[in-house]
């Protein structure tokens, strides 16, 4: 297909478990890619190294979330090769205004170098690209979002492409039918008859409270965007490492 992608369109492609690509930056058309092998990274199994915890408890970099998710997807989408064009870009744009799409960011000396954005459904979160302009700055952002989506109740991180990079981290890969099977359990989740009042259902019977991108907030000593100042270590880097499965 080619000219603009409606917002709705793209969310109806997730939640049917396929996702857009195209061949360029400049190109007009887009096609669905529904892989054979889908990558996950399920939140509780990611390999945090001691490097990467050492990294994140020193907090070297201004870690937000939402902040200028527009300045991540271009972020992501300059580089020789891309497969997010305009139409990708914008349809985005409307996923996020609507928010259904979010990122996470990391700051030096107030300038953008690092980050990572994707869209969210359920208890679904579809990890769509992340970049990074100095070192370390793509790892920390991505360790800060799993922390999020840990906190937060989510049960799949897909990852769509499976790399040795992201196999280091502890995303594996599922056949596509497992991945349906994921997929539909997490697009069910925080569901159930009448609204939730403190993880229980108004009818009397009990639900799981449902995924809260935001969760993690509380838990931080930064501002309302979830954000985490550079330093010489703080105790939003211990509790993010914390999360991640390291205490020192």
């Amino acid at each position: 297909m080619s000219g603009p992608l409606d917002p709705k369109m793209l969310l109806q492609g997730y939640a049917a478990g396929i996702f857009p690509m195209s061949d360029a930056r400049d190109a007009d058309d887009i096609f669905w890619v529904e892989p054979r092998q889908r990558a996950i990274l399920p939140p509780g199994e990611f390999h945090c190294s001691r490097s990467l915890a050492r990294t994140i408890r020193q907090q070297k970099f201004t870690v937000t979330r939402d902040r200028d998710f527009h300045g991540v997807v271009l972020g992501c989408a300059d580089r020789p090769e891309t497969w997010i064009n305009r139409a990708i870009e914008q349809a985005t744009l409307g996923l996020h205004a609507a928010g259904n799409a979010h990122s996470v960011e990391c700051w030096r000396g107030g300038e953008l170098v690092g980050g990572i954005y994707g869209v969210k459904l359920g208890a679904a979160f579809f990890g769509e690209s992340m970049f990074s302009r100095t070192r370390d700055a793509s790892k920390v952002a991505l360790a800060w979002l799993v922390a999020r989506l840990k906190v937060g109740g989510f049960t799949l991180f897909d990852c769509q492409f499976i790399t040795d990079h992201l196999a280091s981290l502890g995303a594996r890969s599922v056949s596509r039918d497992a991945y349906v099977g994921l997929l539909a359990t997490a697009l069910s989740a925080g569901g159930g008859g009448g609204a939730s009042v403190a993880g229980k259902s108004t009818g009397g019977a009990p639900t799981a409270a449902p995924p809260d991108f935001f969760a993690l907030d509380p838990l931080l000593t930064g501002a309302s965007d979830g954000s985490a100042p550079a330093g010489a270590g703080g105790p939003d880097g211990k509790r993010i490492a914390q999360l991640l499965g390291h205490t020192s």
